[in-house]
């Protein structure tokens, strides 16, 4: 079905800037997603890009960051909970600025209407099911980043690039 609607409009969807081309990673890349099914998604929707580290006042490119914490709790839950810190390699804190960020994006889906969000996996704003590990030695853990973490306690149904069919099917339930 071409052009799903909720009450006559189509269904709004965020998605990661760096998902639609935008070169707006840490290191001034973006991520290669499937874009047959990407365009699937987008005749059904209306995409709203948004990177939510960049909204938060980060800028391109920057160091990599990864979300540490000295106890059991882990991720964005852990972040917004106040009991983990996004650091730089550099033991930078930006916590704030992906704070901000998961702000800004959830403000961007409560002024748009939008119930689906689909993000990039591994992130520390965006991991869906997976980020790394706060170590920098590339090893990922299940987890999810403080944006995910955010827009999930407020509704929002998350889906990462890697989970594009799942969208699609979630887009005809609707």
């Amino acid at each position: 079905m071409s052009g799903k609607t909720i009450a006559g409009e189509k269904v709004r969807i965020l998605i990661s800037a760096c998902l639609t081309g935008e070169k707006v990673r840490y290191d001034g890349s973006d991520v290669e997603v499937d874009q047959a099914l990407l365009e699937k998604i987008s005749d059904q929707s209306v995409m709203i890009p948004c990177c939510p580290e960049m909204a938060g006042g980060l800028p391109v490119p920057r160091s990599p960051a990864e979300i540490r914490t000295d106890g059991e709790e882990t991720g964005g839950k852990a972040v917004l909970a106040g009991i983990a810190r996004v650091k730089t390699a550099q033991d930078v804190d930006v916590t704030e600025e992906f704070s901000k960020g998961a702000e800004l994006a959830l403000q961007v889906c409560q002024e748009n209407g939008v119930q689906v969000a689909i993000l990039t996996e591994r992130s520390p704003s965006c991991g869906v099911t997976m980020i790394y590990d706060g170590t920098f030695s590339g090893a990922k853990i299940s987890g999810v980043g403080v944006t995910t973490a955010l827009l999930k306690e407020n509704g929002v149904q998350v889906f990462s690039q890697n989970q594009l069919e799942d969208v699609l099917k979630h887009l005809t339930e609707l």
